[in-house]
């Protein structure tokens, strides 16, 4: 990839200025840009012609596309990674941003499961984004584990650990379980718990489930299993990736490849098969980062944009991260910032109940 500071600082200020306008323009609407629409936009006053010739330049730079021809020019993602790295202005946190966003926590549930939820729900609803909050990992051990059949279908796991912490998580039981099974379920897993960690009573609970086959029914034994898949995923790494507002990008408009893409970004999420990756791409270091486009490991086939930031615990070490997804033509100057003070508020909220 070309050197996108090095490319800026060597483009003087009309070319820069061409081409700030035609990302901000496309950002704001996603349509392309025309030099007629610049040349009432431009500080300086040049011809349309003039403006042309320097969106041609920038399109021989790779900046700038041409969707159809004649129908002005859109920013390539190398264009907006550029924007973005040198040209991007970010803007102060709204109030009533930060308002909706701290209505969310004011709880005093100590149930760090429902708020990270309701976090989550927040970030959709202020960004009109996809949200996406990765739970951190629990490391305290067990006290207690219940199980609550709400329908044939739906059943509650509640999961007590010794640190105070509590919580609440759905999951589908196996078909035919019965609140005598749930009990049962329960009463075995109480049995092993013993101070340990979810990740230590897995592994236990696997060699005891081979082991004593005989004191446990076969429905009982599945509903374990089937609750153990609902706390750990598909690893031994109890994080869980919570994703909200999916509507708001299916309801966008777009051409129907583009909403393709976007069902093809929800199945990615929903398989939760990227978890690890997805925390692996905020450990770099503090601070938001921005994904675009295929930059993202995680969503290269939904051609959106990632803006997500770690939060840490007490002790400054990253437990999770919280970001939304959106086109790529988000807008950067004000997502940043609500990702930003999010990841800290949670951060901070998780250190405080410790």
């Amino acid at each position: 990839m070309p050197d996108t500071p090095q490319i800026l600082e060597e483009m003087n200020d009309r070319s820069r200025e061409v081409f700030r306008r035609v990302v901000e323009s496309y950002l704001e609407s996603g349509d392309p840009v025309g030099s007629r629409t610049l040349t009432r936009t431009l500080s300086e006053k040049v011809s349309a012609a003039t403006i042309r010739n320097v969106m041609q330049d920038l399109e021989y730079l790779g900046l700038l596309d041409s969707p159809h021809v004649s129908a002005g020019r859109v920013p390539t993602q190398l264009g907006l990674r550029m924007f973005v790295d040198g040209l991007l202005e970010v803007s102060d946190l709204d109030d009533e941003d930060r308002e909706k966003i701290d209505a969310t926590v004011t709880s005093n549930s100590q149930d760090v499961s429902s708020m990270l939820d309701r976090v989550g729900s927040a970030l959709s609803g202020v960004t009109r984004g996809a949200s996406v909050v990765l739970t951190p990992k629990r490391e305290a051990a067990l006290k207690h584990i219940e199980f609550v059949s709400l329908a044939h279908d739906r059943a509650l796991v509640v999961l007590v650990f010794t640190d105070g912490h509590v919580e609440n998580r759905l999951f589908t039981p196996p078909p035919g379980s019965t609140p005598s099974s749930m009990r049962e379920a329960a009463n075995f897993l109480n049995a092993l718990i013993e101070g340990r960690t979810l990740s230590e009573l897995r592994g236990v609970i696997q060699t005891e489930i081979s082991r004593r086959r005989q004191e446990i029914d076969a429905l009982a034994q599945a509903l374990v299993e089937s609750g153990l898949a609902s706390w750990d995923g598909d690893s031994s790494e109890a994080a869980r990736l919570i994703v909200r507002g999916r509507s708001n990008l299916l309801e966008a408009d777009g051409a129907e490849e583009e909403l393709e893409r976007i069902r093809s970004l929800f199945d990615d999420l929903e398989r939760k098969r990227d978890i690890a990756d997805f925390l692996e791409l905020t450990e770099e270091g503090e601070g938001v980062r921005i994904f675009i486009g295929s930059e993202n490991k995680l969503f290269s086939l939904s051609g959106s944009s990632l803006v997500v930031s770690p939060y840490m615990n007490a002790d400054r070490k990253i437990i999770g991260a919280v970001g939304v997804i959106g086109p790529t033509r988000l807008n950067y100057g004000r997502i940043v910032p609500i990702v930003d003070y999010t990841a800290q508020l949670v951060g901070k909220l998780i250190s405080d109940r410790k």
